[in-house]
């Protein structure tokens, strides 16, 4: 808390009058504020601390009450006349202020007066509203100033923990078996919450089956799923896919799983900044967002997606002020990964004549992904490339971007042995079908050509004939459903070959080089070795 402490006592000793703290965390703030108060080396002249709430009044500095001041205009007339130096603290004030309410006009001009006063005496005075939401009045935009509360920083989350840790496993109640990298695990998994919230997380945990270990960091992001859940712009979603589970895309694999736990202190220590993100273009249907899903599932990461389509709304301002607080949710919430599915849909070149909403929340996007030192690392996927603005596709934005081409011959066998296995190891279709070496072989020969997601709806139509006839899956149930698709390589095929003619130079691939035969490569066969901007590049 060393900056807003320096920030308060700036404001403190250049007389600022009042200043409006947003927060939730009452009992935090009113913590620091009294520090700073209290501290001659910070303000030079110490001053007690009054406390208002609509139920218990005014408080004095030795915390009894004076009468009659649970009204604010009561408890604001009371400080106006007091003359001797102090730090006034209101809390519940906001709902005076506007929002669901009417603003009580006599509140405005109490605190109007209130700022002429405190700036014209001798004594040192400063009222300070601390409230969960901002709500200031345009009388009072000139009077009041905004000083910004951080969340818990964490070191003082990973204090929190160490004390539990510390109180809990001294009487053999709670087993704890963290080594030092996954303590900082659940530091960094509690960013973003307050320490009340991280507080219960991490108690939950431990209660949960009497042992705090890594498996319970599942417990700490429920506890932020509530919290990005309640700042209602990003939606958490559930991350239950293995990155194994994904067929093929070892390029993509291997150089995501070099950039596992890059948001560690390890990894600062030894001058490395945290990943941007990766932009995943190609075919659809090709493994694009269950890769998103993978990525978040492998790294232990929070997975929060952005709709675009909820970020805009009807009133003007709105749309942007939407980006804004998701983008500081996503911050506070690192480390985690943003999934930004099909982007090309919401930040289209041709958006239409919106009164230029889209190139505004656009531009808001844009200088985020290039400023940003949180670690959020940004996957966003794109079936459509080329109707993507050209400034989001500049380096600096992206780390790299990947071409998912259709699958090879070897990714098609995983494809079908992860989809198979998947669905067969259930009781109810377990049967004679042996998924071996010789099924996979003929359904890659007679699936060529096919996406990721086509092999998998065969599979289901395969399995919803053996169910209508109460049986077993059949091969002859997989050869029927992959002869009755058309895939979209073939009602598609010139889209296909204009979505290759753009990655040749502009991406790389996410199949490696050596996953493709020699008799069924792609027509661009540069892609796999050709990085961004024609640099050829060995991930």
């Amino acid at each position: 808390m060393t900056g807003f402490r320096h920030d308060l006592a700036q404001l403190l000793k250049a007389r600022f009058p009042v200043l409006y703290v947003e927060s939730y965390e009452e009992h935090r703030v009113l913590t620091e504020l009294a520090a700073v108060a209290a501290d001659a080396g910070l303000v030079r002249t110490p001053r007690p601390v009054w406390t208002w709430s609509a139920t218990s009044g005014l408080l004095q500095p030795d915390g009894v009450a004076v009468q009659y001041t649970t009204e604010p205009d009561n408890a604001l007339d009371t400080v106006l006349r007091l003359q001797q130096p102090g730090l006034f603290v209101f809390r519940d004030l906001h709902n005076s202020l506007g929002g669901d309410v009417p603003v009580l006009p006599s509140v405005v001009r109490r605190l109007r007066d209130i700022a002429a006063a405190f700036k014209a005496g001798a004594a040192p005075r400063t009222l300070v509203i601390v409230a969960p939401v901002l709500r200031i009045p345009p009388d009072l935009e000139k009077d009041v100033t905004i000083v910004d509360f951080p969340l818990p920083s964490e070191a003082e989350i990973r204090g929190v923990l160490e004390a539990m840790i510390a109180g809990n496993a001294s009487g053999g109640r709670i087993r704890i078996e963290l080594d030092p990298i996954g303590r900082e695990k659940f530091a960094k998994a509690a960013a973003g919450l307050t320490l009340n919230e991280a507080e219960n997380a991490f108690a939950r945990a431990m209660v949960n089956d009497g042992v705090l270990d890594l498996a319970d960091l599942g417990v700490v992001h429920e506890e932020k799923r509530q919290a990005v859940r309640k700042a209602g712009v990003l939606e958490y979603v559930d991350a239950d896919v293995r990155l194994d589970q994904v067929g093929g895309l070892e390029n993509l694999k291997r150089w995501l799983a070099k950039r596992d736990n890059s948001w560690l202190a390890a990894a600062a220590d030894y001058g490395l900044p945290a990943p941007k993100g990766v932009l995943i273009t190609g075919v659809p249907g090709c493994g694009k967002s269950l890769t998103a899903k993978a990525v978040a599932a492998a790294w232990g990461l929070p997975l929060l997606r952005l709709d675009i389509g909820r970020v805009f709304s009807g009133l003007i301002g709105s749309s942007e002020q939407n980006m804004r607080a998701a983008l500081r949710t996503a911050e506070a919430s690192a480390p985690c990964v943003l999934w930004v599915d099909e982007i090309e849909k919401g930040f289209a070149a041709s958006a239409g004549n919106d009164g230029g909403t889209t190139n505004r929340v656009f531009g808001t996007f844009l200088t985020w992904m290039q400023e940003k030192t949180g670690a959020v690392f940004v996957i966003a996927t794109a079936n459509d490339i080329e109707r993507l603005p050209p400034e989001l596709l500049r380096k600096g934005r992206f780390d790299e971007i990947f071409f998912v081409d259709l699958p090879s011959r070897a990714e098609r066998a995983s494809i079908w042995g992860v989809h198979l296995q998947r669905r067969l190891a259930r009781p109810a279709v377990q049967g004679r079908l042996q998924v071996d070496d010789r099924l996979l072989h003929e359904m890659c020969t007679i699936s060529t050509g096919y996406s990721g997601a086509e092999i998998e709806q065969a599979v289901v139509a395969a399995l919803f004939d053996a169910f209508s006839e109460r049986r077993p899956l059949q091969r002859e149930d997989l050869l029927k459903a992959v002869s009755s698709t058309v895939p979209l390589s073939v009602t598609q095929s010139d889209k296909l070959d204009a979505i290759r003619d753009w990655a040749r130079t502009r991406a790389v691939a996410a199949t490696a080089p050596e996953d493709w035969d020699a008799d069924e490569a792609p027509p661009t066969a540069a892609v796999p070795v050709v990085g961004a901007h024609g640099r050829t590049i060995e991930v």
